[in-house]
């Protein structure tokens, strides 16, 4: 990898590297099919490391897609993983991924605001320590998952109580023998509700304001990622109808824990950006009393949990697994590409108008698995990069 000081080594206008903003599974897999093609890309990780975000997961999270359908383009993943890879395999494999490619990533390095460069062609990045790089083109990589989100609930910041986001969680230990409210039933929220459960946790609730369609991670050794992807471009009214009956064969009916199944069609549900929640135990715990099920959190009183049907409750600690925010508008915001939820226009090997050369990856959540998408967008932007090259582009030496 190189230092910080590789960034600063001066180019020809007319021969410009390609900034690939962000570390993470997505970055990497770009600045590889770029130099696969002669492209010089140097990423910009505003850590210490690769996988800057993989690394601060909870401890027993593993991939909900199979091995074989995560591999970034250029190196799959070991077999010796497993078939479902686990967090810190992850981090290895993005380790690895790096050194087998001799990425260019400059690392410490935080891009703050993206502009057009003042001769009128590439781009003008503003960075940490005030860093001015130029680049032919650029690839932002931030990621799905940046900040985390939490509700502006009312007495939020009045509570006393132990709060933290989901981010924060690493595993049940400092919650054992303890009352845990965790809120919002994704993934995320799902499965630490496994985990406090397993982990020895006296009571836990899971607050839930909208149902999540719930799927098997695998039926009888068919992952349920085959199916996404057999459906990715089928008409979504269709693939919802297709949904319903599978539903009811493989998971059991919650409703009397007060789990229903939802109204709104899976795939509806997916492009609204709520993927289904694949089940990890959290079916099982419901079943069995051991994760309850209760109304939406609506705010904090007098030091307890206001919930959507009125009660009040008044647990040990809070769990809030409410999601991330791209927080993408300090870096591209004032160019107009961003949507009213905050998310690129346009992502993949397609630009916005009036910015050509600036490209987006890993801002959706797609059913057929992030990893997948993440791995074939980066072929698409590459070949896209190199196509518009038009000599601007710095090539690496043969």
């Amino acid at each position: 990898m190189a230092d910080s000081t590789a960034s600063a080594r001066p180019t020809p206008p007319a021969a410009r590297p390609v900034h690939v903003i962000g570390g993470g599974p997505g970055g990497l897999a770009v600045a590889y099919a770029l130099r696969a093609r002669g492209i010089r890309a140097v990423v910009l990780e505003k850590s210490d490391r690769v996988g800057a975000s993989w690394r601060g997961h909870y401890d027993r999270l593993h991939l909900h897609t199979t091995r074989r359908l995560s591999a970034l383009p250029g190196l799959p993943i070991p077999r010796r993983f497993g078939r479902w890879v686990s967090r810190d395999d992850v981090v290895r494999y993005l380790e690895k991924y790096a050194e087998h490619h001799e990425l260019e990533i400059v690392t410490g390095v935080e891009v703050t605001r993206v502009d057009r460069a003042p001769d009128g062609t590439g781009w003008l990045l503003h960075a940490t320590g005030g860093r001015e790089l130029t680049g032919a083109a650029v690839v932002v990589a931030t990621g799905h998952n940046h900040t985390p989100r939490v509700p502006d609930w009312p007495g939020r910041t009045a509570y006393t109580g132990e709060f933290l986001h989901a981010s924060g969680y690493r595993n049940a230990q400092p919650y054992a023998g303890r009352d845990v409210l965790v809120v919002g039933a994704g993934n995320t929220g799902a499965e630490i509700a496994v985990d406090l459960v397993e982990g020895g946790a006296a009571r836990v609730r899971l607050a839930v304001r909208t149902a999540p369609h719930i799927v098997r991670r695998s039926t009888a050794g068919w992952a349920a990622q085959f199916s996404a992807v057999l459906v990715r471009r089928l008409p979504v009214p269709l693939v919802d109808r297709l949904a319903r009956p599978m539903a009811r064969l493989s998971v059991p009916d919650l409703s009397a824990h007060g789990l229903p199944r939802p109204e709104t069609g899976l795939y509806s549900r997916v492009t609204e950006g709520a993927v289904p929640v694949q089940d990890v135990g959290l079916v099982d715990a419901v079943r069995r009393g051991r994760v309850e099920i209760v109304a939406a959190v609506d705010g904090f009183e007098d030091g307890k949990v206001a919930l959507a049907d009125g009660t009040r409750i008044e647990p040990d600690a809070v769990i809030a697994a409410t999601g991330y925010a791209r927080a993408l508008e300090g870096l591209v915001g004032h160019l107009d590409l961003l949507d009213d939820r905050g998310r690129p226009v346009v992502r993949g090997a397609r630009t916005p108008a009036g910015a050509p050369d600036l490209y987006f990856t890993g801002f959706t959540n797609p059913i057929s698995g992030m990893l997948r998408e993440l791995a074939m967008d980066a072929e698409k932007i590459a070949k896209a990069i190199a196509g518009n090259a038009d000599g601007q582009v710095s090539r690496l030496p043969v």
